[in-house]
């Protein structure tokens, strides 16, 4: 049984385009910020999938808003983001949503 089997819990989906622009140093960032987020207090996990034309959906899970609004305001996450709309991403959403279910198959063990 994970953290994730076990609601209410917190989704925060990022789904995003992508630039053309500095491909190396936007693996290297998205690489660092999932090791910094799993070192955050309430991080629960993360899921992350791009398309070949730059598409992209990340949801991270999150105990609580307190730990979301953390890791937002977490200085190297900061920084980040500021590099993702200058240089990474044609355009993105970001949405906070609360699981209130969760059903996975096969169930886990």
């Amino acid at each position: 049984m994970t953290q994730l089997d076990n609601p209410p819990y917190y989704a925060v989906i990022f789904t995003s385009q992508r630039t053309n622009q500095d491909r190396p140093g936007y693996l290297a960032a998205a690489e660092r910020m999932e090791e910094l987020a799993q070192l955050q207090a309430g991080f629960l996990g993360i899921e992350s999938v791009r398309d070949v034309d730059g598409f992209g959906i990340t949801v991270s899970y999150w105990s609580d808003l307190a730990a979301i609004d953390a890791w937002k305001n977490q200085i190297d996450h900061l920084g980040v983001q500021q590099l993702g709309r200058k240089r990474w991403y044609e355009s993105y959403r970001l949405q906070v949503a609360k699981v209130e279910r969760a059903v996975e198959f096969p169930p886990s063990r």
